[in-house]
């Protein structure tokens, strides 16, 4: 089954990481924004990227926030990890420091940004999984997301079923 989706990443540091997961195909995911479409965003202001993230979540059943070096704590992270919690839809987080950028690097692990998160007293982290996917190089993990990430969405969308 196809599942609509909203990928949420760090733009400026991931992007490129971002758009080789987004690329899998396992699923239907949000049209990207192009660098011109997330300045024009930008430019808006506060008010313009919250309704350019609202528009980009609704309908979809999951958010994977794909985790770099510098995901966690960021305020429109933030905002799309509550957003998507509130709304009830799947939700997980996938490593992708081991995937190469456009210049053939990859990146430190970030820290899980589901950490700084309890819901009735129960860590996110442990209601939320997080995965950092195997492979001695890029290719490898590439392959292990897109072998895996079907599985890992309809695991998100029943787990948040059940909260």
């Amino acid at each position: 089954m196809v599942r609509k989706v909203f990928y949420s990443f760090h733009y400026d540091a991931d992007n490129w990481r971002a758009s080789k997961v987004r690329n899998i195909g396992a699923i239907e995911g949000n049209q990207p924004a192009t660098d011109n479409d997330w300045e024009s965003v930008k430019r808006g202001g506060d008010p313009a990227i919250q309704r350019w993230i609202d528009g980009q979540l609704s309908g979809r059943s999951c958010a994977i926030v794909l985790i770099g070096a510098g995901t966690a704590g960021r305020k429109w992270i933030k905002y799309e990890i509550e957003k998507a919690w509130n709304e009830k839809k799947g939700l997980l987080g996938i490593h992708i420091h081991k995937i190469t950028d456009r210049y053939e690097k990859t990146s430190s692990k970030g820290v899980n940004p589901f950490a700084e998160y309890n819901i009735n007293n129960v860590p996110l982290t442990s209601i939320v999984q997080t995965y950092d996917p195997i492979g001695v190089d890029s290719k490898a993990v590439y392959n292990y997301i897109a072998a895996n990430l079907s599985t890992w969405i309809d695991t998100a969308i029943a787990t948040r079923g059940r909260y």
